[in-house]
């Protein structure tokens, strides 16, 4: 079957029962970095329905494609629009989705992204990068050569008049394309504090942070900081420093929604269903949550009338979604990996690995956690196994294993950290970390790519265990080592005598 594709302005007529016509914003109001399946799936989703129930048509969003012109490609030419379909384990919805106006790409279109950054229309910039989108070394501390790129750009962009000591024009030439979104971010809060000098405002901003870390808003206000000082020391960058205390806020937020890949026959079968072809198309289970800290500098989006939780503290939220839902989610795909699971349903459903992952969640990560307001964190965890157990959400193990040097600190070392603070070895954590080493180290020895930002490290640790020869090396030395890597679990956790000694039990029973 051929059919148009789907575009904002020629919607395939008529439209299925159920599904109604994407919103068309006003304006561009929110700009967003790292627009990838998850927040079209999650963020673009609320926006929309905040449109339809309010009418309040000021909230079209700009995304901002990192990594490559991918999603560009695929929404510009349908000027934007796009289908949502929610894949539960006995039914499925579809969804049209406007509140994406248009997607650009850095590496061609970094003047644009600045100008929209400084629009005075703009009040909110969003952002999912994922964890190593915030090119963090291992102390945790931004990774200056990450951003060098970005950094001497902004030099160039705020140049300043050596004897009056002011901000070069606002609309002065783009000092190169955007390589790092931290970098991208920094230069268009300095394009934004430019403008507002030049048209004598103040155009304060939210920049609100979606990705899974802990205290993820402050934790993304000290890297913006740390950028602005290093790149524009002492008095150049003085009152650009000024304008981002008083006008600028980095609120936290916790979301939770599982978007797995689209696969070809669920585009086939959506083009079949909406008489339209969508390249755009994401998918996404039934449950979403949004919840976020009420600390906006100016006008907000009315995410509430979509379901959104405001509040004045998100910490015990986030928590429990680090501890126990992305906590579960990475133990079950080390160890479902090793078990020859290729999927993270599959994983649950192996009733070893389903009992191993209710002990991490009971035993390990609720002693850590204080209840939200209203919350039975007990029963959340029940319907987390339930939620990784449905078919359609398509995780594999192999893509949420990834990057496991900047997961775990976040989702597992804070539980190991408390509960041996307690007097407690955490038994199901214990089995987490020796699956994980033992992920590395068999991929190391086979001379498999080690899918993390430290695969060199990582490398390196495992040769060394084997004296050069990373086939060689014993796996309880490896365990060892990686426990002890810089940054990976925190407070002098990962040499620990209990939790080693608990690591190198489990690690030895691994097949």
């Amino acid at each position: 079957m051929t059919t148009d594709r789907l575009t904002r302005s020629a919607l395939p007529q008529p439209l299925p029962p159920g599904v109604a016509p994407p919103v068309t914003p006003a304006q561009v109001g929110v700009v967003h970095l790292g627009i990838g399946a998850f927040h079209r799936a999650h963020q673009a989703v609320f926006t929309e329905e905040a449109a339809r129930a309010t009418g309040d048509l000021r909230w079209g969003i700009l995304g901002v494609t990192q990594r490559s012109a991918a999603v560009r490609d695929q929404l510009r030419p349908q000027g934007g629009v796009y289908a949502v379909l929610t894949a539960g384990t006995d039914r499925a919805r579809l969804d049209l989705v406007g509140s994406v106006v248009d997607v650009v790409w850095p590496a061609e279109e970094t003047p644009r992204v600045l100008a929209a950054l400084a629009a005075p229309t703009t009040h909110v910039v969003t952002l999912t990068v994922t964890e190593k989108g915030y090119a963090r070394g291992a102390d945790g501390g931004l990774d200056l050569d990450r951003v060098a790129d970005d950094l001497a750009a902004l030099r160039a962009e705020h140049g300043v008049d050596g004897a009056a000591g002011r901000p070069s024009d606002a609309d002065a030439v783009s000092g190169g394309p955007g390589r790092s979104a931290i970098g991208l971010l920094v230069r268009g809060l300095a394009a934004r504090y430019r403008a507002a000098e030049a048209a004598g405002d103040r155009r304060p901003l939210t920049v609100l942070t979606c990705d899974n870390m802990v205290d993820n808003g402050r934790v993304l206000q000290r890297l913006v900081d740390a950028a602005v000082d290093a790149a524009l020391p002492g008095s150049r960058g003085d009152a650009l420093r000024a304008w981002l205390a008083a006008d600028v806020t980095f609120p936290c937020s916790m979301v939770d929604r599982i978007v797995p890949a689209t696969t070809p026959a669920q585009r086939d079968a959506v083009e079949r269903d909406l008489g339209g072809r969508d390249e755009g198309l994401v998918v996404g289970e039934p449950f979403r949550q949004w919840v976020i800290e009420d600390r906006f500098a100016g006008p907000r989006p009315p995410w509430e009338a979509a379901g959104a939780t405001f509040t004045a503290d998100v910490a015990p939220w986030e928590r429990a979604k680090l501890r126990m839902l992305n906590g579960t989610h990475s133990l079950l795909a080390y160890a479902g990996r090793l078990a020859g699971h290729a999927t993270i349903a599959e994983a649950v459903a192996d009733p070893a690995l389903r009992e191993r992952a209710r002990a991490f969640m009971l035993d390990d990560a609720l002693p850590t956690l204080t209840p939200p307001d209203g919350a039975d964190l007990a029963a959340y965890g029940e319907s987390l196994l339930e939620r990784f157990a449905n078919p359609a959400t398509g995780h594999t193990t192999v893509q949420v294993s990834m990057d496991g040097t900047q997961k775990i600190p976040i989702r597992w070392g804070g539980i190991v950290a408390d509960r041996l603070a307690a007097g407690e070895v955490p038994a199901g954590a214990a089995f987490a970390l020796a699956a994980w080493c033992e992920v590395v180290r068999r991929a190391a020895a086979d001379g498999r790519a080690v899918d993390d930002p430290r695969a060199d490290e990582l490398r390196s640790v495992v040769a060394d265990a084997g004296g050069g020869d990373a086939a060689a090396a014993p796996r309880a030395d490896v365990a060892r080592s990686l426990l002890a890597l810089p940054g990976l679990l925190p407070g002098g956790a990962g040499t620990d005598a209990r939790l080693v000694d608990a690591v190198l039990a489990e690690a030895r029973s691994l097949t």
